[in-house]
Parts: C-alpha cells; structure tokens; sequence
C-alpha cells in the first residue's frame, strides 16, 4: 500500500490516533487531524507531533475535513453511524481501522484474539507464554501500544499477539492472522452496533481473511461459534469447558486435555491456574492452543501459567476491612462479564452495578443474583434502568456516584461478605476508563474506616 503523498484524514488524537500520525508521516502521507474533544487535547496532540517532518493540519470536526482525502482512519471507538463516515461511506472514501492499517505494513505472524470477555486475560497470558518459551512478542492492540506502533518499528519480534476489539473489526478488510481465537459472543455494545447479530458477524470477522494453513481457534461451548467450524477455511481447533473435543482442549476431572492435530495427547494440571472461575479455564486453554500453535513447548506453558496471576481490575482483590473482602472488577462492562464474575464466588456478594449503559441484557442476571447475591447497589446513569429490570430480585439501594455505592455497601456488609465492583456497563459517565474507575475503587476501599 503507498501511502506517498495521498492525504489521509485521521478521527481522534488519543493513543492510537497519535500513533497512525506517526506512521503516517513517516510514509510521507499528508494528514488531516481533527477530534471531537474541545481545547486540550488539540494542544496534546499538537505537542505530542511535534517535529514530525509531514504535511499535516489540524481541521474542524465534521464532514469538511473530507475534502480531498483518499482515505479516513477512525479511532477505535467512533460509532459508525458518525456523520464523518457516513459522509465518506457515501463519496466511497476508504475507511479503515488502525488495526487494518497497520497489518498491511507487518510480516511477523500475527495471533489475534477477540471476544466479549476474556480478552485481554487471553492476549496477556499468551504474550508470557512466548516469553517463557524463549520468543520474541509484540503484546498490544486493543490493550497497551497499538499495533501502528509496533508496524512502525523495527518489527523484530516472533509473533504479534493483539487483542481485536469489535470496533477494530467494523472496517477491516484484509486483516489475516496467522492465529485467530474467538472466545465468546454474549450481548455488548449493541449501542454500537445496532443489534445482537451484527455484532456477532463482526466478530466473525477475525476468521474472514484467513487461509487453509491458518488455525482459527473456537469456544466449544458455545453452539453458533462451535459452528463456524464447519463453515471456515482454516483448520479449526475448539475449547471446552464441559465436554471432550475431537480436535482441541477440553477439561477432564483434575486435567486439561489437549488433542492436538495428528491424534497427539497432551494433559496439563488444572492446578496450575491461579485465575478464579471457570471461565479463566477456558481462556488459558484457548492460550494453550495458541501457544502449542507458535511452537512453545508444554514445561514452558506449564510454568508461565503457574506464574500468571491475571491483569488489573478483573476480578482483582482490593483488600479487606473488618473481615469485608473487596474486589475490583471495573473491566466488566458488559452483562457476560459481570455474570462470569458472579460465577466466580461462592461466598455472599454485594454487588456493585451501573454507570453508563451499552444496551445490555440485565436480566440475564437474575438467576445468579438470586443464587449468590444477598444485595445489590446500583450507581451512576444506569441506576434506574436496571432497577426497573433487577430491583426486587434481592434488596437493593441506589446511589448516584461509585462512591456513595461503595460506602453503601460497606455499611450493609458482614464479616466474610464480598463486595464486588461489576458493574456492567462503560465508566464514561463518571470515569475516563474503566481504569480510572478501578483505581478510584481501590483507592476508596483503602480508605475505609475499619
């Protein structure tokens, strides 16, 4: 792809909209920046590109920055119904994500791992894997450095393992990993993406590019994506968590059992997982896989996955007051999340739900909220919603801010509780990120009064 000369129109001047200038210069493109965000962060951006030797202007928000463009790059996140890509989408301007990008410009093998929940769990676990094994890996994507950054380089590792968001997905076309894995598909972001099936089509995605001498790696457990196997170009192997495989890795009493192409059979101890829930089961299998697949050998895998103690805000222990367990899951920001987190206890929660709503699903939750929640606090814009969908299921109270919620609970909680921050929904009501949601949590639990 020659990017010489040709203006290219950049939508958002965050982390990965940052990066694609970068890149973008460095192929002598000529660059429209512009970002919806008022006053500092054009002043960041504009810093940030200092002494780039490129063409390049920061243009108003809005269709006009379309004029003589040849293609339009749309920060992961910008809903597609965005009157700047409808506009290009009419004039029949490419639009392509960072991530389409980017694979054009990278020849090391690429593992790419999408799904609702699992996600980056899986890309981090995987990354150590190769480590251990001895193996260069570039970790990115939709978690930590985008993958421009790492096109942009000097492009020395072994394998690129990238978390694939279904925003990433939205305007790919020519995207093809060496590696592909889907982990589940429950209800999220249906504000983005119109409704439940599209947003599984675009998940499909990740499998559309790819050839017979790929692997396309699948949740067996879930009936329509167990079904892509028979539909799919490269081979396929599955995960399971409740029954054996004929190709693939599946749970067996204390072990997990792999068998591999060719009849071989490998077994793990289930041991070695220091994750909580079943659902961790099925990310490190779906790890394992990948792994066996980049050449990495079983002691290797073996010992990355006894070091392994998962990533922040994922069902991460904050701490304990007055025998009150707390727990920071502020990575949950969609009802499969949440509910995998409930599976994970079995000691009474209180649970912490709410912020700003992506259309989920909340009433899946009931039966496990009658299981093993003895009270709920629901916080922030979704209070009301989900009140009207869940209150009455167990008691519940409702507070404006994560704050008031955490003091809530506190107050109600007994020794041997745990309260639990899942709150199933986007933080951008009262947050930057779910990682700033998190950080407060912890930072408030530290600061309760025994």
């Amino acid at each position: 792809m020659d990017l010489h000369g040709k203006k290219v129109a950049v939508l958002g001047v965050g982390k990965t909209g940052l990066a694609t200038a970068r890149f973008l210069a460095g192929r002598e493109s000529r660059i429209a920046i512009t970002d919806a965000k008022p006053g500092s962060a054009w002043g960041e951006a504009r810093t940030a590109l200092e002494g780039l030797h490129a063409e390049m202007t920061f243009a108003p928000y809005g269709p006009e920055i379309l004029t003589g463009v040849d293609c339009v790059i749309p920060s992961p996140g910008i809903h597609p119904e965005n009157p700047i890509l409808i506009e290009a989408v009419r004039r029949s301007i490419p639009v392509m994500s960072e991530l389409e990008l980017a694979s054009r410009f990278i020849t090391t093998p690429i593992v790419a791992i999408t799904g609702t929940n699992g996600k980056t769990t899986t890309t981090s676990l995987i990354g150590e894997i190769l480590r251990k094994a001895g193996k260069k890996a570039f970790v990115g994507g939709n978690i930590g450095a985008p993958l421009i950054g790492y096109a942009d380089g000097p492009q020395e590792a072994d394998w690129a393992v990238v978390e694939v968001s279904s925003f990433q997905l939205q305007w790919a076309q020519t995207f093809s990993p060496r590696i592909a894995i889907l982990l589940n598909v429950t209800t999220d972001h249906i504000d983005y993406h119109g409704n439940f099936d599209a947003y599984r089509e675009i998940k499909e995605r990740i499998f559309a590019r790819q050839t017979a001498g790929d692997l396309a790696i699948l949740n067996g457990d879930e009936a329509a994506t167990a079904l892509l196997s028979g539909r799919l170009i490269p081979r396929t192997e599955r995960f399971s968590s409740s029954a054996p495989v004929d190709c693939g890795m599946f749970l067996s009493g204390e072990k997990l059992v792999h068998l591999r192409p060719g009849g071989q059979r490998e077994e793990y101890p289930l041991g070695m997982i220091h994750l909580p829930g079943r659902h961790n089961c099925e990310n490190v299998m779906a790890a394992i896989i990948a792994a066996r697949a980049c050449g990495c050998e079983p002691t290797a895998i073996i010992e990355a996955v006894e070091g392994f103690r998962g990533i922040a805000h994922r069902i991460e222990f904050a701490g304990e007051k007055n025998g009150v367990l707390f727990y920071d899951d502020s990575k949950g920001t969609n009802v499969g999340a949440v509910a995998r987190a409930l599976e994970s206890f079995s000691r009474p929660v209180i649970l912490l739900l709410g912020g700003r709503d992506k259309e989920g699903d909340f009433q899946t939750l009931a039966p496990l909220i009658r299981r093993g929640v003895k009270e709920m606090v629901l916080f922030g814009e979704a209070r009301e919603k989900i009140n009207g969908l869940l209150g009455g299921t167990v008691r519940t109270t409702l507070t404006a801010t994560l704050k008031e919620a955490l003091e809530t609970a506190y107050r109600s909680a007994s020794p041997g509780d745990a309260v639990l921050l899942s709150p199933g929904c986007a933080s951008f009501d009262e947050f930057q990120d779910y990682k700033e949601r998190g950080n407060r949590f912890q930072e408030w639990v530290r600061q309760l009064q025994p």
